[in-house]
């Protein structure tokens, strides 16, 4: 690959026997989104191909950071005290009836940092109430639905070629969000 990137994908479908569109999220490596598409059918079986995109970004700055894939053969030691984490917030709104949701990145030195910037978001601090707190799902030992990071969540095939180097860097724009219905056959 002459030019690797990062990608976050929220992938949706309807799986047989389902009521409503389920999402998951998907982080892979590729110059292009389109060359993910057969990672991204290998990762929801379930899905059985019918599977879309929602909303994709590719991954080059996060709050005053720069995102590099690396391979991991020319610079073994990239990843530095610095790292890159998914969270998924969820909250409520009094009188409605769904858990929303908040998908961020985070760069810090441990989850812990991670979960601290969560919690100072717009979304954490205004989507809970009495009974019904802003949590980060699927915690572990925090108040947060997930959390990752995002190195321990790539494809096999990434992990074993690539590594993440994240370096300050507060000149640069935050990433485009591409949002939308995105059929993996139009790619």
């Amino acid at each position: 690959m002459q030019n690797p990137k990062l990608f976050m994908l929220m992938l949706g479908c309807r799986p047989a026997g389902r009521n409503t569109e389920q999402h998951d999220m998907f982080f892979a490596i590729g110059e292009q989104v389109k060359d993910l598409v057969p990672a991204i059918k290998a990762f929801w079986t379930e899905a059985k191909g019918n599977i879309h995109i929602d909303a994709w970004r590719e991954v080059t700055q996060v709050n005053g950071y720069q995102v590099e894939v690396v391979p991991k053969a020319a610079i073994p030691a990239a990843e530095g005290s610095d790292k890159l984490f998914f969270l998924n917030l969820g909250g409520y709104k009094p009188g409605e009836f769904d858990e929303f949701h908040y998908k961020m990145l985070a760069v810090a030195p441990d989850q812990a940092g991670a979960v601290k910037q969560a919690k100072q978001t717009a979304f954490y601090k205004h989507t809970g109430f009495k009974g019904a707190a802003s949590h980060i799902d699927d915690k572990f030992g925090v108040d947060v639905d997930e959390v990752y990071q995002v190195k321990d969540i790539l494809t096999p095939e990434d992990k074993e070629r690539y590594s993440l180097m994240i370096t300050p860097n507060a000149t640069e724009p935050e990433d485009d969000m591409h949002l939308g219905y995105f059929q993996l056959h139009k790619l």
